[in-house]
């Protein structure tokens, strides 16, 4: 076939495969590649070079858009350093680029605050949320009011049963020492108040535990039985009787006057809730010392802990007036209390206010009924009255009924009980 050879070997720079000298690639003994003058196809930066010609050799294709023109086709650039899309010569001006980058956007500082407020406000909702559920879990809802009988109407505002118990429930026989309890069996009621809140101010009205009173006739609690009433007794017999709901109903009986809510605390429960608000400041009026409370008092401000405050609240020997003026000092305690606790001071600062919460919530005992917000509407109402927004007072007393209990002035009282009822401002003045 010396036809068809002699085309093949008109290709330029060789005539056969063994022929063509070293080069690079398949079956080649060379180290380089093969120059441009055999690839034809590659430009070097000017025009291309004219493809070979003669009988037998087929035109090379062309890679450059345009045909063999100027610049501009596909290949326009290869050998000038430049990347396409980029300033020649300057590479990539993107991320992993070695060229000079455009100015940095300046920050979206309304886009940053707008992602902070609303991620604070997040994390505040699911705090105060989650507050809520722990705090309510821990209320001790044990009285069942809808059980007391014959009970009086409802007024105006609302009206709070607080009353402090002399339970040692709990307590070890170290702590009844300390705090100077005794270890006497069963619950009585040291303490009792009556709280209105409405329109016109708080009242806090207390109730000497002596109050002459008729105990009438009631549903036991346990037996659910009726029981015939009892005739004239001290006002803290009916707690040690049948317990809350006795006790709601003696005071609804003798007074008219409808309770809304009961909340309770015990001896340690108090003394507790004084140190996890870190003692509260006491101007007390006069030396005081009474070896059955374990008060030791000097006269003047101090700083109770929870200790000498269960003292405080507790003397009644050491003091002239006997009963009516603890109950005074109660008052006195109770406001100041409140007043420290509803403070910016406690309730910002999760160190005091959680300590404070789970002291006070594992401590009382309240009503079904009672919620979180009517015992922060107590508190707050509690501190009105020691804020000069309210008036605090003892029941009106006319004199001693004999054995040592104190008779109310029913007169007064009834003018009382109808201004509460009516959520007016009381005008009544107590002993």
């Amino acid at each position: 076939m010396p036809g068809t050879l002699g085309c093949m070997n008109d290709w330029p720079q060789g005539t056969s495969d063994d022929n063509r000298g070293p080069r690079y690639g398949r079956g080649s003994a060379g180290a380089q590649p093969e120059g441009a003058r055999v690839m034809r196809q590659v430009r070097r930066g000017g025009r291309a070079a004219p493809p070979a010609s003669g009988p037998g050799v087929p035109r090379q294709p062309s890679y450059v858009d345009g045909g063999e023109g100027d610049f501009g086709g596909y290949d326009s650039g290869y050998n000038t350093g430049q990347v396409y899309g980029t300033p020649a010569g300057r590479g990539p001006s993107g991320p992993g680029g070695s060229g000079p980058r455009g100015p940095r956007p300046a920050p979206n500082w309304r886009r940053r605050i707008k992602v902070t407020a609303i991620t604070l406000a997040a994390v505040l909702v699911v705090t105060t949320v989650g507050t809520y559920f722990w705090a309510d879990s821990k209320l001790n809802r044990d009285v069942d009011l809808s059980t007391v009988i014959d009970r009086p109407e409802k007024g105006e505002g609302t009206n709070y049963l607080i009353v402090g118990s002399d339970s040692r429930e709990g307590m070890t026989s170290e702590q009844k020492k300390r705090l100077h309890t005794g270890s006497s069996e069963g619950k009585r009621t040291d303490s009792m108040m009556i709280l209105h809140t409405g329109d016109n101010g708080p009242t806090l009205i207390s109730l000497p535990r002596d109050s002459n009173v008729t105990i009438p006739e009631f549903q036991g609690s346990e037996s659910g039985k009726r029981r015939a009433a009892m005739g004239a007794n001290k006002l803290n017999a009916a707690y040690a009787i049948d317990g809350p709901t006795l006790l709601v109903r003696t005071v609804e009986y003798n007074t008219g006057l409808h309770i809304d809510h009961y909340v309770e605390i015990g001896f340690a429960g108090f003394a507790n809730i004084v140190d996890a608000v870190g003692g509260v400041e006491m101007d007390i009026p006069q030396d005081i010392k009474d070896t059955k409370s374990g008060a030791n008092f000097e006269k003047g401000r101090q700083t109770l802990n929870g200790e000498e405050a269960l003292a405080f609240v507790r003397t009644r020997y050491a003091l002239a007036g006997s009963d009516l003026d603890r109950t005074k000092n109660q008052q006195k305690f109770l406001n100041a209390l409140a007043s420290q606790v509803a403070t910016p001071g406690t309730v910002l600062n999760p160190f005091k206010l959680y300590p404070t919460m789970g002291a006070g919530l594992d401590s009382l005992i309240v009503d079904k009924d009672m919620g979180l917000w009517d015992l922060a509407s107590m508190f707050w109402a509690m501190k009105g009255v020691s804020g000069g927004d309210g008036k605090s007072l003892n029941m009106p007393i006319a004199g001693d009924a004999g054995n040592g209990n104190l008779q109310w002035d029913m007169t007064k009282v009834k003018t009382l009980v109808d201004q509460l009822k009516a959520d007016e401002k009381v005008t009544v003045s107590g002993n």
